[in-house]
């Protein structure tokens, strides 16, 4: 009950990343509903602008386990709170895709039907990838070559960027940044960005909970061995320590490099956005 807000808010947040974002996919593949990359990437960033506003005032809105690991490492959370957030933020991925499953099934069942695709076989990557993303991307052919090592680095990269994002722009002492309450809108536009950049090679998926929790949905809803495709747990290295390795990192480089600087500058007295704070945690704690 202690975290019963946090947990709640995280739910709600991931929940609404997952819904929009692989929604987004799920229309593209089965409909041809959104024209190219671009139009699937500002749906996710709207999706998480909006899960961010939605989620705020309830938990720190993190959405993400790797912004969260970030958090703790900066100094902007406590530790003892990550396993709340980790829970609900992979039980909300999840329940956003069992969701779009039951939403989706008979389109999913009719798209395999009229492509001759056999769920569970390599062929139904095809429609796998509305939950989990695959290296390199389904939709760029044989256009794309992408190595596990590529793939890792690409994802450790894009998240790096959406990490350091996060912390510049809900850093105060950062005079630059927008206001706060700007400040989802253009953290959506940065996650945006990023997937127009790192998508045609990995699908983007730059959060460990957005991919994973899908895909095991993916697993149970008979995609099994699509779901999983390697016997060397390239997913697992790609989708779940990609994104870790990159917010880590950041998290680093932010709090080593760039804080004291801007704190050897900056007037005394500033404070990280509420929204992402320990000192606001505390406050919403009983």
């Amino acid at each position: 009950m202690r975290y019963l807000k946090d947990f709640t808010g995280e739910f709600i947040g991931t929940f609404i990343i997952v819904l929009f974002g692989c929604g987004s996919v799920a229309v593209t593949v089965l409909f041809s509903a959104h024209a190219g990359l671009y139009q699937v990437a500002m749906v996710w960033g709207l999706g998480v602008t909006l899960a961010i506003y939605a989620s705020r005032q309830l938990s720190c809105a993190h959405l993400n386990p790797a912004v969260s690991i970030a958090m703790v490492i900066t100094g902007r959370m406590p530790g003892a709170m990550l396993p709340c957030y980790l829970l609900a933020q992979f039980f909300g991925a999840f329940v956003a895709a069992g969701l779009l499953y039951l939403l989706f099934s008979s389109s999913i069942m009719q798209y395999e039907l009229t492509h001759e695709i056999v769920r569970g076989t390599q062929s139904s990557i095809a429609s796998a990838m509305i939950f989990g993303e695959y290296y390199p991307n389904p939709m760029a052919g044989h256009i794309a070559s992408v190595s596990t090592t590529n793939a890792f680095f690409a994802e450790c990269i894009g998240t790096f960027a959406l990490v350091f994002m996060i912390l510049a722009l809900t850093e105060s002492c950062n005079s630059g940044r927008p206001d706060q309450n700007l400040a989802p809108l253009f953290i959506g536009l940065t996650v945006a960005a990023i997937i127009s950049v790192i998508a045609p090679l990995t699908q983007a998926g730059l959060n460990p909970a957005r991919d994973l929790s899908p895909r095991i949905l993916a697993a149970l809803c008979g995609w099994s061995g699509a779901a999983f495709p390697d016997n060397h747990f390239g997913f697992i290295t790609v989708y779940v320590a990609g994104p870790i390795a990159g917010g880590v990192l950041a998290a680093l480089s932010f709090k080593n490099i760039i804080e004291p600087l801007v704190n050897n500058t900056a007037a005394k007295g500033c404070k990280v956005d509420s929204a992402y704070s320990k000192t606001a945690m505390s406050e919403k704690q009983p």
